[in-house]
C-alpha cells in the first residue's frame, strides 16, 4: 500500500492540526476569475478538522435581515438530500457513506473513519427516504413517515410520472408511486448500474430529470482525489451521465468533473448546471470547488488539470492532449468549501432579487485554515449567468471557537417558496421564509 503525504499528516498530526494559515482574501476565492496561486505540496498539508457540538435546544441558524429560520423537522438521522414533491410533500434521503467504503485501504481506512466521527460523519447509513408532511401551512412538517427503507446508500431523487427514481450509491432504482402515500411497500426494480465497485471513493449518486421527463442526468464523483489510484480507476466515474428513459441508454454528458453533487435547471435560460469539489493536497488556496453550466461532450479537465487547463503534475501519466479539451468553469465557490447543495429559485415568495439565482449549501472545508464552508450562500443571477458577488444567506453552523453545530448539505424550494435546508450534523431540516408576512414565520 502506498502512503500519501496527507496519510503521514494524520498519522504525525494530532486531530487538531494544522499548517500555516490562508493569507488570501476570500473574496480572490470566488467568482469568475478566481486568483489560483502556484500549488504548495507540502509534506504535511493543512489538516483542520472542526468537531462537532450540540447545537442549544431552541436556537437556530441565522438568516438575513428581514428573513425568519424555523426548525422544518427535527430529530432526523443523517439528514443529507432533499426532494419536493408536486404535492408539497418533502422527501429526505437519511443516508452516509455505504459499507464497506474504500476497501483494502486498511490504515488509510481507520484513519479517514477517525476524522470523519469528529466532523460528525461516522455514523452508520440509515438507507431510507423519510417523507415529511407540512399539511396545516404552518412550516412546520407534523407528520413524518418512512417512504423507502433498505436501500444503500441512497442520494438522488426525481419524480417522473409516477415513478419515483431514487439512486443508491451503485444502481439506480424506480419505485410506483401515488400521491400522498406516505409509504412505498413495493420493491424498487433496477434499471441501471452505477459505478461503485471496492474503492467507491465518492459514493453520492445525484439525479435531475430533463424538462421533459425523457431523460436523466446522474452526477458521479471521482475514485480518487487526484488520480493516485490510477487513471484506470476512474472509467465511467468524475462524470454526468445521460440515461435516457424509454431505451435504458446511457452515455457520458459531460466528463471531467471531480465530484460533481448538486444539479439545477437554470430557469432563466433553461441550461444544466452543477455544484463540483474540486480536488486537495496543493494548499489552502488551491483548488475553488465551483459551481458551473454543463455542456454537452465537454471535458473539465479530471484527473490531469484543474479549473480549466491548469496542469496536475501530480498526476502519472499525463495526457496533454486531455488538459488541452480541458473546460474552465463558470464561478468559483471558494477553496475546500465542500459546496454540494445547489438550486435555482423560482418562487415567489421571496424578494424579486432573489427570482433565478443560485442557493449553494456549503457544507464545510476540513483542511483549510481558516475554516470555509460551513454556510448557505446566494449568488444572483441575471440573463441565466452569475451577475454577482456571493452572499452569507444562512450562517451560524460554525462557532467563534471553531466547533461545528451543524453542517448545511441539500438545498431545495417547499411548495410556498421557502428555502429547506439539509443539515446533516444538526439532524435537521431548516427553513427560512420572509419573517413578515408568510406561513411558517416566527
Amino acid at each position: 500500500m502506498r502512503v500519501r503525504p496527507l496519510t503521514i499528516a494524520m498519522l504525525v498530526v494530532p486531530l487538531a492540526a494544522c499548517a500555516a494559515s490562508s493569507t488570501t482574501p476570500e473574496e480572490a476565492n470566488f467568482g469568475p476569475s478566481p486568483t489560483l496561486p502556484a500549488p504548495d505540496k507540502s509534506f504535511i498539508p493543512t489538516v483542520h478538522v472542526a468537531p462537532v457540538r450540540q447545537r442549544a435546544a431552541g436556537s437556530h441558524p441565522t438568516a438575513p435581515a428581514g428573513f425568519a429560520v424555523t426548525s422544518f423537522a427535527l430529530n432526523l438521522q443523517h439528514p443529507r438530500w432533499l426532494y419536493t414533491l408536486p404535492n408539497g410533500d418533502v422527501l429526505v434521503a437519511e443516508t452516509n457513506t455505504p459499507q464497506p467504503h474504500d476497501e483494502g485501504s486498511g490504515v488509510v481506512g481507520w484513519i479517514t473513519k477517525q476524522f470523519q466521527k469528529r466532523a460528525g460523519a461516522g455514523v452508520p447509513s440509515p438507507d431510507r427516504i423519510v417523507l415529511l408532511r407540512d399539511a396545516d401551512g404552518d412550516g412546520i412538517a407534523e407528520r413524518r413517515s418512512v417512504l423507502i427503507e433498505h436501500l444503500h446508500s441512497p442520494f438522488g431523487m426525481a419524480l417522473i410520472g409516477n415513478q419515483l427514481y431514487i439512486a443508491d450509491t451503485d444502481a439506480l432504482l424506480p419505485f410506483d408511486y401515488v400521491t400522498g402515500e406516505m409509504r412505498i411497500a413495493s420493491q424498487g426494480v433496477k434499471v441501471a448500474d452505477l459505478p461503485a465497485g471496492p474503492i467507491n471513493h465518492h459514493w453520492t449518486k445525484n439525479i435531475i430529470a430533463s424538462r421533459d421527463g425523457k431523460k436523466l442526468y446522474i452526477a458521479v464523483g471521482s475514485n480518487s482525489n487526484a488520480g493516485e489510484n490510477g487513471v484506470e480507476a476512474e472509467a465511467d466515474r468524475a462524470r454526468i451521465l445521460e440515461f435516457d428513459i424509454a431505451s435504458g441508454a446511457m452515455r457520458p454528458y459531460a466528463t471531467g468533473l471531480r465530484n460533481p453533487n448538486g444539479m439545477a435547471w437554470q430557469p432563466q435560460s433553461g441550461v444544466l448546471w452543477t455544484a463540483v469539489n474540486e480536488r486537495d493536497e496543493l494548499g489552502n488556496n488551491l483548488v475553488p470547488d465551483y459551481m458551473t453550466s454543463v455542456r454537452d461532450g465537454a471535458f473539465y479537465g479530471f484527473p490531469f488539470s484543474y479549473y480549466g487547463q491548469h496542469v496536475d503534475t501530480r498526476v502519472k501519466p499525463q495526457d496533454p492532449d486531455m488538459v488541452a479539451r480541458a473546460v474552465a468553469p463558470d464561478y468559483a465557490l471558494g477553496n475546500h468549501t465542500a459546496s454540494l447543495g445547489l438550486m435555482f429559485y423560482d418562487g415567489k415568495l421571496f424578494p424579486n432579487r432573489y427570482r433565478g439565482g443560485a442557493f449553494i449549501g456549503q457544507h464545510g472545508s476540513w483542511n483549510r485554515k481558516p475554516y470555509a464552508g460551513y454556510k448557505v450562500i446566494f449568488v444572483p443571477f441575471d440573463d441565466g449567468k452569475p451577475s454577482g458577488g456571493p452572499e452569507d444567506f444562512l450562517t451560524g453552523f460554525l462557532t467563534p471557537d471553531g466547533y461545528a453545530l451543524g453542517r448545511p448539505v441539500g438545498v431545495t424550494q417547499d411548495a410556498r417558496g421557502a428555502l429547506l435546508v439539509a443539515d446533516d450534523v444538526g439532524n435537521a431540516v431548516w427553513r427560512v421564509a420572509p419573517a413578515t408576512g408568510t406561513a411558517g414565520a416566527k
